[in-house]
């Protein structure tokens, strides 16, 4: 599969919505395949994955329950908006206009590393959502409470 993809960096869309992958992920992203996807995530956010790691991922979502009300959204998110895009000479890929109104993406974008994928936000998005998310004290979610740094 695809490579590990951690840190921040800064990246710019430019005026026809089109952001220039960083030369120092291109090649992981690009290691096994030319495609790439993009999908809408219910944070807010746009995810960008290669597509051999998001193949498995569509798998499951597939299989999301009908008639639950809350897996219908998740579905019609994650696989409602998915493209495939590749990149051009440049290592640029396109957002459509659909993306770039969910994720309220305007110029400077946020690319933040998960490991297995990257999320792309709003600068200012991501400023409000990381300052309120570390408004709410220290202590660890449930599950983590024996994380330790």
């Amino acid at each position: 599969m695809g490579g590990s993809f951690h840190g921040a960096t800064v990246v710019t869309l430019d005026a026809k919505g089109r952001l220039a992958i960083p030369t120092r992920h291109r090649d992981a992203l690009l290691a096994h395949g030319r495609t790439l996807v993009l999908t809408a995530h219910p944070d807010g956010c746009v995810v960008l994955y290669p597509e051999a790691d998001w193949e498995p991922i569509r798998a499951q979502v597939q299989n999301f329950p009908s008639f639950h009300p809350q897996a219908s959204w998740w579905k019609r998110l994650l696989l409602g908006f998915e493209e495939q895009v590749t990149p051009d000479s440049a290592g640029r890929i396109l957002f459509s206009a659909a993306l770039r109104e969910h994720a309220r993406l305007e110029r400077d974008v946020r690319m933040i590393g998960q490991g297995r994928y990257f999320e792309l936000w709003d600068s200012g998005v991501w400023a409000a959502k990381r300052d309120a998310a570390l408004s709410g004290g220290i202590t660890p979610p449930p599950g983590m409470e024996d994380f330790s740094l």
